[in-house]
């Protein structure tokens, strides 16, 4: 919703908590690329691959951060009264 091109509607506290949660599921997502990445480079030597193996781990609890905090963002909306907007989105299929 905050990369939606119509958000007059929202109130200036709505659009702060997309834009935190946006944020956070960004910084969550390029961390784990970047466990993985690290992670793959570990695997080419085979003093590596522990630490290698503990990236991987970690790069895919952190690609469970994002829908986790999607989740945790729509509850906050839900509770901050703008369930007309999820029950929309839901029907648009977005």
């Amino acid at each position: 919703m905050i990369f939606e091109a119509d958000r007059r509607g929202l109130s200036h506290r709505h659009r702060r908590l997309h834009a935190a949660f946006e944020l956070a599921m960004t910084v969550a997502n390029f961390l784990a690329a970047l466990l993985f990445v690290i992670g793959s480079v570990c695997f080419f030597s085979e003093d590596w691959l522990y630490l290698g193996t503990w990236l991987f781990v970690i790069g895919s609890a952190l690609f469970m951060v994002s829908p986790a905090l999607n989740v945790i963002r729509e509850l906050r909306l839900a509770a901050m009264g703008d369930v007309d907007d999820l029950a929309n989105r839901f029907e648009d299929g977005s």
